[in-house]
């Protein structure tokens, strides 16, 4: 059961002594250097983890994407792993732009391991850690901290040996004080130092410090204050690159990283949608798209976020949540009536400017820039209102439906979402729209044909309607005078049927183009006894598209008596 009073069982983290702290008024403006760890973090997470051929396919992707520096695995943990690293580097799989990393704990045999699986690199990092803090000195490993010091500067002196042993390959190092967000900042400092003063550094070759919250035990503010006082504090600052290894317990992982960037780190390491152990890693697709809504390149390209998912899902055999930020199904999508009244108008100003911001509400990033379209923007249920009904059905039709009108069409849709219980989609949506309106099926009144003659303010309509007196269709010529079309067709259905309508609303737009455009005519009627009724009519010819809207509005009539 939790208790009623956890300060007994639990401490709050201690803060950072950092009473001039920037990082608050810095802004990011430009990407960090990116290091995927899917393949290594992500895969030892997974329940079943991934094949050579999964492997492979993923890290195709990560090529395809953009990712420079890729951690392919832990080499010394099986022959699966070595053997796929080693076969990237026999198969010339790894482009000469891009850096294999890989991972291994500070032990002799396990490092011999390592580089023994990168052997013929062009390029590669070695990537070496130890856990410092207090918890695993006292408690794994039951040493001193001077102890734990000569395991870092062991473990540095195997890298610098063992790569002289290669000179052919161009080695680069990173170095982790594991656990670094739960250890003292002077300790975590001090374990630092001692690797650079075997590697030795130069601003030429640097030396990569990963500073990870292995575990997140603080708010982001407390990791950024900590990668600060690292930077403001580590000698030789030019000669090193910091990189971020945030993981999500708290589920700040992500701004955890765009923090530490602000705090003055290089480079950050995660996987794509958050994938590892635990609650997972910082996602490498929204810190990179996070930057992309405030106008940075993040140097990664997610053109084809679907791609992406698929291939992820695939080899992760984990789902990616329909909430996700920027990738999951839902995110573009919204249900609620006011906000599909937002963006309907959104879109609408966004036709109207004249430059290229982007500027539409509930919407951070123009869905088309991750390949996604706009018809899945808005959806329809019961909790839907008139503006996302019209837009769908602008979308799918092109329909541009009156604003008066869309109410009216709103509860047509209402009706049948709640006589559903279900989403409506566009298919849905518009066969209601047309039957509701009299665009199919048999209707009391339909147009054979007409001829309009006359002069400027006496036009005389004369037509042939199929008229259905409920024992089958009978055709009857009609005419009447007006001083325009619409007039003259309302004074036909006046003298000939005893339809009495008056226009209250009247417009017309063209659906499509070039030699495929029709016309869709709306209008908005008022009857003898005050009530109002909708007309639509579409033809090629926007004449006689008017004339079948009045017809619409004269058939509405009709079915409801």
């Amino acid at each position: 059961m939790m208790l009623k009073q956890p300060s007994q069982k639990y401490r709050p983290f201690p803060q950072v002594d950092l009473p001039d702290r920037q990082w608050p008024s810095r802004v990011i403006t430009a990407p960090p250097r990116w290091l995927s760890t899917d393949m290594r973090d992500g895969n030892q997470s997974l329940i079943d983890p991934m094949n050579a051929e999964k492997k492979r396919r993923f890290f195709d992707l990560l090529i395809k994407v953009g990712v420079k520096e890729i951690e392919v695995g832990f080499p010394s943990a099986g022959a699966t792993e070595f053997d796929f690293i080693s076969g990237l580097v026999r198969d010339g799989a790894i482009p000469d732009d891009v850096m294999p990393q890989a991972l291994t704990q500070a032990r002799a045999d396990l490092i011999a391991t390592t580089f023994e699986s990168l052997r013929g690199a062009k390029q590669a990092i070695v990537h070496v850690y130890n856990a410092v803090s207090p918890a695993w000195r006292n408690i794994v490993f039951q040493m001193e901290r001077q102890e734990v010091r000569q395991i870092a500067v062991d473990a540095a002196k195997l890298l610098r040996d063992h790569a002289a042993k290669q000179p052919d390959t161009d080695w680069h190092f990173e170095y982790s004080p594991e656990t670094f967000s739960t250890a003292e900042l002077d300790f975590s400092l001090e374990c630092c130092e001692a690797v650079m003063d075997i590697l030795r550094p130069t601003p030429e070759r640097p030396l990569i410090l990963n500073l990870p919250a292995t575990v997140e035990c603080a708010t982001p503010n407390i990791y950024a204050d900590q990668i600060e006082w690292i930077c403001r504090n580590i000698s030789k600052r030019d000669s090193v690159v910091i990189s971020l290894h945030t993981h999500n317990d708290r589920g700040t992982g992500v701004a955890a990283a765009e923090l530490g960037i602000m705090a003055g780190a290089d480079r950050v390491e995660g996987c794509l949608f958050g994938n590892g152990e635990r609650t997972g890693n910082c996602d490498l697709v929204t810190v990179a798209l996070n930057m992309y809504t405030q106008g940075i390149d993040p140097g990664l390209d997610f053109s084809d976020i679907d791609e992406v998912i698929q291939t992820v899902e695939y080899c992760n055999q984990l789902p990616v949540h329909p909430r996700h930020p920027y990738a999951g199904e839902l995110v573009f999508t919204a249900f609620s009536g006011s906000h599909q009244d937002a963006i309907k108008k959104g879109f609408a100003a966004q036709e109207a400017r004249n430059d290229e911001i982007w500027n539409v509400p509930y919407l951070p990033i123009d869905p088309k820039d991750l390949g996604r379209d706009y018809e899945a923007v808005i959806r329809v249920n019961s909790q839907s209102g008139k503006g996302g009904v019209a837009w769908v059905l602008q979308q799918d039709k092109g329909y541009k439906l009156p604003k008066r009108m869309q109410a009216d069409f709103s509860k047509v849709v209402q009706a049948l979402a709640d006589s559903t219980s279900r989403e409506l989609n566009a298919a849905d949506i518009g066969e209601a729209f047309e039957s509701h309106y009299g665009l199919t099926g048999e209707q009391p009144y339909a147009l054979i044909d007409y001829h309009e003659g006359g002069q400027a303010g006496d036009r005389i309509f004369t037509g042939k309607i199929a008229h259905d007196t409920g024992s089958g269709g009978v055709e009857r010529s009609i005419s009447g005078r007006g001083n325009g079309l619409l007039s003259s067709v309302l004074a036909a259905l006046r003298d000939e049927f005893g339809v009495e309508l008056e226009i209250a609303d009247y417009s017309e737009h063209a659906i499509g183009a070039g030699s495929d455009v029709n016309a869709a005519a709306y209008v908005e009627c008022r009857t003898s006894d005050g009530r109002t009724v909708f007309g639509v009519g579409t033809d090629s010819d926007v004449a006689t598209a008017s004339v079948k809207a009045v017809l619409s509005a004269a058939n509405g009539i009709a079915a409801r008596g």
